[in-house]
């Protein structure tokens, strides 16, 4: 008698899983997935952002300089002198040189002259 009730609960269970995982899967989508893809989105627009006189790189890695912004075009000038036309999307983002930003050592790294400054005391 009762293994006839388990049997009988376990057949009419099998919808209620599949519930669990749409409302699951559902939760899943809503709370996790459309937010990173609605952020990872802004991220792409607003590094692509470039203004005229700013050096930009393109996703094929030509640098150039802008010239020249619209909606349907933007315009990189060459190191020699060569105009460029891209689409907006095949702009990766700012060309930053090497060494043009010397960002200034956290706290407790080493400086240039290889001491270690620290906001912290002198113990010594």
């Amino acid at each position: 008698m009762l293994f006839e009730v388990a049997t009988t609960s376990s057949k009419g269970g099998s919808p209620l899983i599949i519930i669990i995982y749409v409302v699951l899967f559902g939760g899943l989508y809503f709370f996790y997935l459309r937010p990173r893809s609605r952020r990872q989105k802004a991220a792409r627009t607003t590094s692509r952002q470039v203004e005229i006189g700013d050096q930009a790189r393109t996703i094929g890695g030509l640098i150039g300089t802008v010239v020249n912004r619209t909606d349907e075009a933007v315009t990189l000038r060459t190191a020699s002198g060569v105009e460029l036309d891209f689409i907006p999307s095949a702009i990766a983002g700012r060309h930053v040189p090497p060494g043009a930003e010397v960002a200034e050592p956290a706290e407790g790294e080493s400086h240039a002259d290889g001491e270690e400054h620290s906001s912290e005391g002198d113990d010594k």
